[in-house]
């Protein structure tokens, strides 16, 4: 038989009727026949250039790829929780509720550590060293400079120009007088040693030109003549009183003569020599000191309790507007600008560190303490670790109920 039976029919080890021919042969039979179709019928090279010089096998990978890709982008997904299974979406939620539980410990645990307060503390240092290193100059702008100058001129300005300014000086000058009246202190009191030798000093450079002021005055052609006027007339009254007798032994006219050598040579020499003279300039010295020193003593309240009532609130009255007219005037103004000018050109070259050094030396160290101290004080508070794990669970519970959509949206423009 050529196909049956398919297997030999045996009785106790003996066969009663063999297997078909080709069921028994059936291996070599498909070789066979394989090697018949492989190299007489259809050969390995025409499969191959069927498959892919032809393009068929590129074409149909293409329409698989395209109808697969296609059909993922333009699906519509739900969140990230909606598209798990309904099975795993519990296990899920509560993993991540217990690493949202593990990272907030965490992240406790990490702000309260000493490595962070290490970790803060050299950061700050070298923030801190870096900044101290730059110049003002470069720190601040010239715009910026230029903008406080500005600012502080207008600002000067303004607050002078106020009426009320000139209120709290009249204000302040008044009760400073005042103060003065009703005090039983001494001008020596008011005054400091050094204040006093000054005021001495300054009097005494003006001796000398009051001196050769007064000698011009006496020796000056009006104040001979009053003089010699009145030594006349002296010699007139004194010469009425004299007897016949002697009148005839002295002339008048001689007597005039004398007068008028006298007061047009010899005093105005005599005079000059002695108010030019170091003994007049040394005895108006002491006279002077003297009368400063005995006014020095003097209690203020006798001094201005001296003064008419009327007078004294004169005198309260152009303290203040002197002092007013002072600060309001355009040289002030100027000088205060002037001098700001100069100390910011003077500290522009200057470091930072310079700068806080001039200060105090600790300023450096204390700032580093002071700013490290309270970025750990900041950072240390339950309330910064309850802020940054509120803001992560936030975060996490977006993303976990955000729509996806569709895929297509989420592709980046071609440019």
């Amino acid at each position: 038989m050529l196909f049956h039976p398919y297997k030999a029919v045996r009785l106790f080890g003996i066969t009663i009727w063999p297997q078909g021919m080709i069921p028994r042969h059936r291996d070599r039979l498909a070789q066979s026949i394989g090697n018949a179709v492989g190299n007489e019928l259809v050969s390995q090279e025409t499969v191959f250039a069927a498959l892919f010089e032809t393009g068929f096998f590129s074409n149909k990978v293409e329409g698989f790829v395209n109808s697969y890709t296609t059909e993922l982008l333009s699906t519509v997904y739900p969140s990230l929780v909606e598209a798990l299974p309904a099975g795993a979406r519990a296990p899920v939620l509560d993993t991540i509720a217990a690493l949202q539980y593990r990272l907030s410990e965490h992240i406790a645990s990490v702000l309260q550590s000493r490595h962070t307060a290490a970790a803060i503390e050299q950061f700050v240092d070298r923030q801190v060293d870096k900044l101290l290193e730059r110049q003002l100059a470069e720190t601040v702008s010239g715009e910026t400079f230029a903008m406080v100058l500005r600012f502080a001129e207008e600002r000067f300005y303004s607050l002078v120009s106020e009426e009320v300014f000139a209120t709290k000086v009249r204000a302040f000058i008044s009760e400073r007088i005042d103060d003065l009246a009703r005090t039983d202190a001494s001008l020596a009191q008011v005054f400091t040693p050094e204040t006093v030798a000054l005021i001495k000093e300054r009097v005494d450079e003006q001796v000398a030109p009051i001196a050769k002021h007064l000698a011009d005055i006496a020796a000056s052609p009006g104040t001979r003549q009053q003089i010699g006027a009145l030594i006349k007339r002296e010699v007139d009254e004194y010469y009425d009183q004299l007897s016949f007798l002697k009148k005839i032994f002295i002339s008048r006219e001689r007597i005039y003569r004398e007068v008028d050598d006298l007061v047009h040579n010899t005093l105005p020499r005599r005079i000059d020599e002695y108010l030019r003279g170091a003994d007049f300039v040394q005895e108006a010295k002491g006279f002077l000191n003297s009368t400063i020193d005995n006014l020095m003593q003097r209690p203020l309240n006798e001094l201005i309790g001296q003064l008419p009532p009327a007078k004294f609130e004169t005198i309260k009255h152009e303290a203040a507007a002197r002092l007013v007219s002072l600060v309001r005037s355009p040289e002030l103004t100027h000088s205060v600008v002037g001098y700001l000018r100069n100390a910011i050109e003077r500290l522009r070259p200057q470091t930072l560190r310079e700068l806080l050094e001039t200060l105090n030396p600790e300023s450096a160290p204390r700032l580093k303490a002071f700013l490290a101290n309270s970025l750990m004080t900041v950072l240390t508070r339950d309330d910064t670790a309850r802020t940054i794990n509120a803001i992560l669970n936030t975060q996490i519970e977006r993303f976990l109920v955000a729509p996806i959509g569709r895929l297509a949206d989420q592709k980046p423009a071609r440019r």
